[in-house]
C-alpha cells in the first residue's frame, strides 16, 4: 500500500518541573492531536526539542507514542543526528518499536558535500524497510540542503525513499524535484514542511507537517483540505491567517510555541536548556496577540 502521510502534526514534548518528560501530559497531547485533525504524527521533531533529548529518551518517547496511538494513525519517527551510525540506529529502533515511517534531515553541525550527504541518507534508509522521508530545512540546518539531483541519486539506490518534506519554499526546487522524481518513482511524495502550503500544493504536494496545529488545529486542517482540493485562492486566505500566528511565535521558536499552547489552555511546560522560557511579560504579550487574532476564535481551548 502506498505511503500517504497526509496532514502530519508534530507534537511538542512536555516537561515536568524537574525537567523529565511528562508522559501523562504527553498522552493528553497525543489525544488532542488525534481528535483535532492529525492524519499522522511525527515525533519528536525539532519543535518537540529532539536535539535536547538523549537517545534513550527519544526512543522512549517514540515507543510511548506508538503504543498510545495504537495504530489509529501512522507514527513517523524523526531520526536525525550528526552521526550517520547514530541516526541509523535510531531508525532501526523506530522500525522495531512499530513506527510507520522515518524522517531525517542533513547531518547536524557538519556541512558535508553532496556525496557525503547522499551516503548519510543511504545508510539511514538502508537500515530499515520503512518508508524514508528526507527533510529539506536549510533555514534550520544553516544552509545545508538537498537538490533534485541528489534526490534522484537516492531514488536509484534506495527503494524505500518515499519523498521529501520541504520547508525551503524554493518553488524551483520543488518543481524540479516532483517532475524528475515522479518519472523515476511515480508514487514519490512532496510534503510541505510548513503551513505555507499553497505554493507547494500548486506544485503537487500531497502532505504537510505542522507544528502550529498545537495552537490552531482547525485552521491547519482547513488549509490542508483546501490545498488538497486545489482550492488555492480560498487556501491563500487561510494561509495568511496562519502566517499571522507564525509571525507571533517564530522569533522565539519553541519557547513561543509552548507559550502559545499555554495561551490556548494546553500547558506543555517550559523548554529544556539551553532554550529559555518566555518571561512573564513576554508571555502575557504573546497571549494578548493570540487573543486578538479573529481567526482563532473558533479554535479549541483546553484539552
Amino acid at each position: 500500500m502506498p505511503f500517504e502521510p497526509g496532514l502530519v502534526h508534530t507534537p511538542l514534548t512536555p516537561f515536568a518541573d524537574d525537567g523529565r518528560i511528562d508522559f501523562d501530559l504527553y498522552a493528553k497531547l497525543i489525544e488532542f492531536h488525534l481528535r483535532h485533525g492529525a492524519d499522522a504524527l511525527a515525533v519528536p521533531m525539532h519543535s518537540g526539542e529532539s536535539v535536547s533529548l538523549p537517545d534513550a529518551e527519544r526512543r522512549q518517547l517514540l515507543a510511548f507514542a506508538v503504543e498510545r496511538t495504537a495504530k489509529r494513525v501512522p507514527i513517523i519517527a524523526h531520526v536525525s543526528d550528526a552521526g550517520t551510525g547514530i541516526a541509523s540506529a535510531l531508525a532501526e529502533h523506530a522500525q522495531a518499536a512499530g513506527a510507520s515511517a522515518i524522517v531525517a534531515t542533513t547531518p547536524y553541525y557538519w556541512t558535508p558535500p553532496p556525496a557525503m550527504v547522499l551516503e548519510h541518507f543511504f545508510q539511514i534508509g538502508s537500515a530499515v524497510d520503512l518508508p524514508f522521508l528526507v527533510l529539506n530545512a536549510p533555514d534550520v540546518m544553516a544552509g545545508s540542503k538537498i537538490n533534485a539531483e541528489l534526490a534522484l541519486k537516492l531514488i536509484e539506490r534506495l527503494p524505500n525513499f518515499a519523498g521529501v518534506v520541504d520547508s525551503s519554499l524554493d518553488w524551483q526546487f520543488m518543481i524540479a524535484l516532483l517532475t524528475e522524481a515522479c518519472r523515476a518513482r511515480p508514487d514519490f511524495k512532496l510534503l510541505s514542511g510548513t503551513e505555507l502550503m499553497v505554493s507547494a500544493g500548486a506544485i503537487g504536494a500531497s502532505g504537510m507537517f505542522s507544528d502550529l496545529a498545537v495552537a490552531a488545529p482547525k485552521l491547519v486542517r482547513r488549509l490542508f483540505d483546501l490545498c488538497r482540493a486545489q482550492k488555492l485562492f480560498e487556501a491563500r486566505a487561510v494561509q495568511e491567517q496562519l502566517a499571522a500566528l507564525r509571525h507571533i511565535v517564530k522569533p522565539d521558536g519553541v519557547a513561543a510555541l509552548k507559550a502559545a499552547a499555554r495561551a490556548m489552555g494546553r500547558d506543555c511546560g517550559i523548554p529544556r536548556p539551553p532554550l529559555l522560557p518566555l518571561g512573564a511579560a513576554a508571555a502575557e504579550q504573546l497571549a494578548a496577540k493570540i487573543a486578538a487574532l479573529p481567526a482563532l476564535a473558533d479554535e479549541p481551548r483546553g484539552w
